[in-house]
């Protein structure tokens, strides 16, 4: 056939589309919590901008307090500004996979909370700074100074598994991304409780308990769709699944407790300074979990995870640093995982 012939000049119908593809729409509605879900999202939406920024005046804090401050900002940056990329690509997956239309709708919703975490992210960072990166700024500080040299290794990480995401993402089904999707939203929804709990700066605690609950919601979309799912999952995903929470445990680590140095390329003393400037944070009345704590709410996170995970026979990995037992996974392929905060 030649390339300018045109098909419709030669038959009734077309032929089908090849797959996988956006086309032909449809708007099938099956999982009512997915309706439910999404009108929550329409009724919780908010915009980091309007927070009370007005009340937050940076000079109150020493430069090194701002410093300290801004770097946990910035390692939270290291999670959440994937997220909108990453959800984005599931989105387009949902239309692809030919999804219910409220999962759809749910999907974009994500996007959409994820793009908000990262904006306060920025915001943050930009008054405390007054520099809009944490990279070409002129710190003021030695500690300051040794935060931005981590700051630049963190970027550096995230930068190599987004590499991995993009390879990783086609290869995977829904079901697959489910379950890394809501082992981050376990965790999220872990930190910033506590942070909203902890913190003394009315603008940061306003913006934890917005991102909280729309962390919460995500969870419940993850839930919804893995109660749909996960009773027909073949025992290939359900490997892949084990394999997916051992890495997300590595990876999300370094938001949640500490980075394992095996796992991620730090300087020798990067947990140091790091702790650092969380003690630094701490005593400027921002509420970061002191390391036993993080470590016990990690646990207990895991063990949240390994509750769902157990109704539908997937096996659970082991995670020695926080004493779960389970399948051991002796090895992480970095162009296997999935980072999604």
């Amino acid at each position: 056939m030649a390339s300018n012939e045109k098909l419709a000049q030669t038959m009734e119908f077309p032929p089908q589309t090849p797959q996988p593809n956006v086309y032909p729409l449809s708007w099938v509605r099956q999982t009512q919590k997915m309706e439910e879900i999404w009108a929550a999202s329409q009724r919780e939406q908010w915009d980091p901008a309007k927070l009370p920024w007005d009340s937050f005046d940076p000079a109150r804090y020493s430069w090194e307090e701002r410093e300290a401050i801004a770097y946990w900002w910035t390692l939270l940056s290291v999670f959440d500004a994937s997220a909108p990329p990453v959800f984005a690509q599931a989105l387009i997956k949902t239309y692809e996979d030919h999804e219910e239309d409220p999962v759809r709708r749910c999907f974009f919703s994500v996007t959409r909370d994820e793009q908000n975490h990262e904006q306060m992210c920025g915001l943050a960072i930009t008054r405390l700074l007054d520099h809009p990166d944490v990279l070409t700024y002129q710190p003021h500080s030695e500690l300051g100074r040794k935060l931005q040299r981590n700051a630049k290794w963190l970027y550096y990480n995230g930068g190599r598994y987004w590499e991995g995401y993009k390879k990783a993402v086609p290869k995977y089904s829904l079901s697959v991304l489910f379950s890394s999707f809501l082992m981050g939203e376990i965790a999220a929804a872990t930190i910033f409780h506590q942070m909203a709990s902890g913190c003394q700066e009315p603008v940061f605690q306003q913006g934890f308990k917005h991102i909280g609950r729309d962390e919460g919601r995500h969870m419940a979309i993850c839930m919804a769709l893995m109660e749909r799912d996960y009773p027909r999952l073949s025992d290939e995903d359900k490997d892949t699944i084990t394999k997916q929470i051992r890495a997300g445990y590595l990876f999300l680590s370094a938001v949640l407790f500490e980075p394992p140095m095996e796992f991620w390329d730090l300087p020798s003393d990067f947990i140091a300074v790091q702790r650092a400037a969380e003690a630094v944070a701490r005593g400027a009345g921002f509420g970061i979990p002191e390391r036993d704590t993080k470590l016990e709410n990690w646990r207990n996170a895991m063990l949240s995870l390994k509750g769902v995970l157990d109704r539908y026979g997937a096996p659970f990995p082991a995670i020695p640093e926080v004493g779960i037992t389970g399948k051991e996974i002796l090895q992480v392929d970095m162009d296997e995982i999935i980072p999604v905060f």
